[in-house]
């Protein structure tokens, strides 16, 4: 079984109060991903097989961090994220309930969010919580199955629900993990004793320097 790095896209569209209009990279994001595709190479790190889902967002993270030298990337729906936006509206539709402008306000916005979304309470979404648990564990597994190393760019919802399987985390806990995933930050998932641990969270190496600071973004 493989090892996986999970790689949240770079920054997107932050103004963006729906699901298409937020689904391109900014030029922050463009650059956030070319810095960790330089970073990774400079460090001699190898993927024999890097995936993304069909976002927009996801295949231009993927294109700048350039990784593949010519190789084709596999595209999954199954690492696409959760539709925050598409959730949001509809519970501002149906209870009348704002969607926060300033990131802090998010800190209890999201978890409320979440479980609104699990317990059922949002009517008509586009997938149910549970399937999006589902196929969160079904790509991760499937792409452990595979030989060597793999590389998947993906969105901080998917991450964050991945690594709630990882650590057996509550709703709440899955949404203050989902918090602080920063963008194109890396995360890592090593077999150890026939099961999954998480070996690494929210590294940002490619910023970590002075003249980068500013590039070390949540939204």
């Amino acid at each position: 079984m493989s090892n996986i790095t999970l790689v949240r896209h770079g920054q997107a569209n932050t103004a963006a109060r729906d699901e298409a209009n937020y689904d391109a990279l900014s030029d922050l994001g463009h650059q956030q991903a070319s810095w960790l595709g330089d970073h990774m190479r400079s460090s001699g790190e190898h993927y024999e097989r890097i995936y993304c889902g069909t976002l927009i967002r996801h295949r231009q993270t993927a294109d700048a961090m350039a990784l593949c030298d010519g190789a084709e990337v596999i595209v999954d729906d199954r690492l696409n994220e959760m539709e925050f936006f598409t959730l949001a509206n509809l519970l501002l539709d149906q209870q009348e309930i704002q969607i926060p402008r300033e990131r802090e306000d998010f800190v209890s916005y999201l978890p409320m969010l979440m479980g609104k979304w699990q317990a059922g309470e949002i009517l008509n979404p586009p997938e149910s919580y549970q399937d999006f648990e589902y196929r969160t564990a079904s790509v991760i597994a499937e792409i452990a199955q595979g030989r060597g190393s793999a590389l998947a760019v993906t969105s901080g919802g998917l991450i964050a629900m991945a690594l709630r399987g990882v650590l057996k985390l509550d709703t709440h806990g899955f949404s203050r993990l989902a918090l602080a995933i920063m963008n194109s930050s890396v995360h890592r998932l090593h077999h150890v004793g026939g099961d999954f641990m998480m070996t690494q969270f929210n590294a940002v190496p490619h910023l970590d320097r002075s003249d980068r600071q500013h590039a070390q973004t949540h939204l």
